[in-house]
């Protein structure tokens, strides 16, 4: 638990790690070793990521060849991955994990009552109805995150934060070089009992551990920069390959220093209004008649008439009454805005329902989101508090605020005056996105844990092999001014730009950007300075006729692959 312990004795963790093996065996000349992943968050799980997504990534990081068709050209320089998720400190199945309640059942009814008094900004009391809340929840969480179990031993909450992360990413890689090495010896022992002693054990020299020198190979989005970035600043010289999508500045994230992260925002909800009225009524059901300043102005006052008066749903015959709010447009806001392709549509359809005084999709929308929970017999027999009362995957955002508020400790020192102050910038910026962003930062009122490891900056460094850095050209949180900032802390790094809108490449397909992901992972090779490459689809509009003409068969595959995973793409439930 704490690296810096001299004594090598206290607590430790016991990370959760799943592994996508890679297409070939670790001992074959072809293995290219394995990819870390991060999904963002904080407090996203890398486990569940490569469970869902892992195949997808592959898909991108591996060779376009067949590994199976052994071509002579190509066989030499191909290359094939291992996709590595895990689950950060106190994240999901990593143990020893934590809660802020009592049970699950106590999170749920807490969570109701957060839903039914609305989102900040959405009521005159709505700020002290949140400031409240932030600080009930989080003067008991912290505290109870700050007492060590025992004397002598560590308080889990002193080590949640990035930089303990960043080295046990350190360590992952050292133990995946220690396995391949015992694979190897394995392998070259059976070899050499069917083929004959090989003079030059060819298997056991390319799987051998190189211990302390072994390199990172990393894919990290949105949150997962910050942790690309940190690892990238701690250990310059143990970078092979890192991926950097969706990039937070290092500065704003532990800091505060820095323009907003939602500059770009209200740009992309600009393109919602483009695209619907490029697409017309027959396509877009919100559309008006006046061009992208006329549905914009309609959606606007819909908002209005939202926020002034909310809107009763009778029961159906799936679901009882509902009441739709302001707040809830403003999620579903949320959701266009970071993920555009699956968002746009659904804005526009619940937008026009809205404007017709019907609630009944966005209704079942709200249902849908909520998870009702028992307490178990196991809780009810152990008592509140329990590790038996303490259910996995169900603590997300409690874990993002815990990491996020023992690296950004200046959020812990906020009082209201200063908070509104940033709140009231953060409007300024963004009328779409800014009561979200500032919600965030209130959620470190009240927090009182320390971490034990920490840095002070700056974050850059020479790495011994140049990151790439990935950003869309208009994203909700991550702008492209960041991008920028961040690679050029970086020497030799490049920027690579996706021209489309939303959060991290996951917004939109692109053959183009992930066949220079592709190559970078292949051969370290980095695409020019400069370079941006079209999204393959847009929002409303999808994909023009001409998208998949002249594609090789590879590239299709490619395409269709990427299609597939901005479909399912889940709804975006943490910040980064």
């Amino acid at each position: 638990m704490n690296y810096n312990r001299s004594d090598g004795q206290g607590r430790r963790f016991a990370i959760a790690i799943t592994r996508l093996p890679a297409k070939v065996p670790v001992t074959d000349a072809r293995y290219g070793g394995a990819v870390l992943t991060n999904p963002g968050g904080p407090g996203g799980s890398g486990v569940a990521q490569v469970l869902v997504s892992g195949k997808s990534l592959q898909k991108t990081v591996d060779s376009e060849n067949d590994p199976s068709i052994v071509d002579s050209k190509s066989a030499s320089r191909d290359k094939y991955f291992d996709i590595i998720g895990f689950d950060p400190r106190g994240v999901n199945n990593t143990t020893p994990g934590f809660s802020c309640f009592p049970h699950l059942f106590a999170q749920r009814n807490w969570e109701l009552q957060v839903a039914a008094e609305g989102a900040l900004g959405s009521a005159q009391d709505a700020f002290w109805h949140s400031w409240a809340r932030a600080t009930a929840l989080n003067t008991g969480c912290s505290a109870n995150l700050s007492t060590p179990p025992k004397d002598g031993e560590e308080a889990l909450g002193e080590h949640l934060n990035t930089p303990p992360v960043a080295r046990d990413m350190l360590e992952i890689v050292e133990r995946h070089g220690e396995w391949r090495a015992e694979q190897g010896l394995l392998e070259q022992r059976q070899q050499d009992h069917s083929h004959g002693y090989d003079p030059g054990q060819s298997i056991v020299a390319r799987t051998r551990w190189q211990r302390g020198q072994e390199k990172l190979l990393y894919w990290g989005r949105s949150y997962g920069t910050i942790l690309g970035s940190t690892f990238a600043t701690m250990f310059p010289d143990r970078i092979h390959r890192a991926v950097l999508d969706a990039v937070v500045d290092a500065d704003k994230y532990y800091f505060g220093e820095g323009p907003n992260a939602v500059e770009d925002a209200d740009a992309i909800f600009d393109q919602f209004t483009r695209y619907c009225n490029a697409a017309g009524a027959d396509v877009c059901p919100f559309y008006a008649q006046g061009g992208p300043a006329a549905i914009k102005e309609t959606y606007l006052a819909l908002e209005d008439a939202l926020y002034n008066r909310s809107l009763p749903v009778p029961a159906s015959a799936t679901r009882g009454p509902e009441v739709v709010t302001w707040s809830d447009l403003k999620v579903i806001l949320r959701i266009a805005l970071y993920q555009p392709l699956y968002g746009f549509p659904q804005l526009a359809e619940i937008a026009k329902e809205l404007s017709q005084k019907s609630g009944a999709t966005l209704a079942d929308y709200k249902v849908e989101g909520r998870s009702p929970s028992c307490t178990s017999d196991q809780c009810l027999q152990a008592g509140p508090w329990s590790a038996e009362c303490q259910v996995s995957g169900h603590n997300e955002a409690y874990s993002s605020t815990a990491i996020l508020c023992a690296d950004a400790e200046y959020l812990q020192n906020a009082d209201e005056e200063e908070f509104r102050r940033s709140w009231e910038s953060l409007q300024e910026d963004s009328a779409m996105l800014g009561d979200y962003w500032a919600s965030l930062l209130m959620s470190c009122v009240g927090w009182k844990v320390k971490p034990k490891w920490k840095l002070t900056g700056p974050f850059a460094a020479n790495t011994s092999h140049p990151l790439l850095f990935v950003s869309n050209t208009l994203d909700p949180v991550t702008p492209l001014r960041s991008a920028r900032k961040m690679s050029e802390n970086f020497p030799g790094s490049v920027l690579l730009q996706q021209d489309s809108e939303g959060h991290s490449t996951l917004a939109a397909p692109s053959v183009c950007v992930h066949k220079k992901i592709r190559q970078y992972f292949q051969t370290g090779e980095l695409p020019p300075s400069g370079v941006v490459c079209k999204a393959d689809v847009k929002p409303i509009l999808g994909a023009s006729p001409s998208t998949q003409e002249g594609m090789s068969a590879e590239d299709r595959q490619l395409y269709e692959a990427l299609l597939e995973e901005t479909q399912r793409m889940e709804i975006p439930r943490l910040p980064l």
